[in-house]
């Protein structure tokens, strides 16, 4: 294996732990976002805008975590 290789190799292998990182950023985003959204609702608050925030931060992690999967599928 030559140098160049080699190092396209590494290359590559930090990309797919930057993207593994970001995967998992994003879902322990959604878990500490579902944490609250619970909290909300045992503590029956009617915070209907902080709900909304949540459902939409959360849909744009699960998105993002989407396009970085189909981004390690290449």
């Amino acid at each position: 294996m030559s140098d160049n290789e080699k190092d396209e190799l590494i290359n590559a292998q930090k990309q797919v732990i930057g993207i593994l990182f970001e995967i998992i950023k994003r879902f322990q985003a959604n878990n500490d976002l579902d944490e609250e959204y619970f909290q909300l609702i045992i503590k029956d608050e009617k915070n209907e805008d902080r709900i909304k925030k949540i459902f939409d931060e959360r849909a744009e992690n699960a998105k993002i975590a989407t396009m970085l999967l189909k981004q390690l599928e290449t």
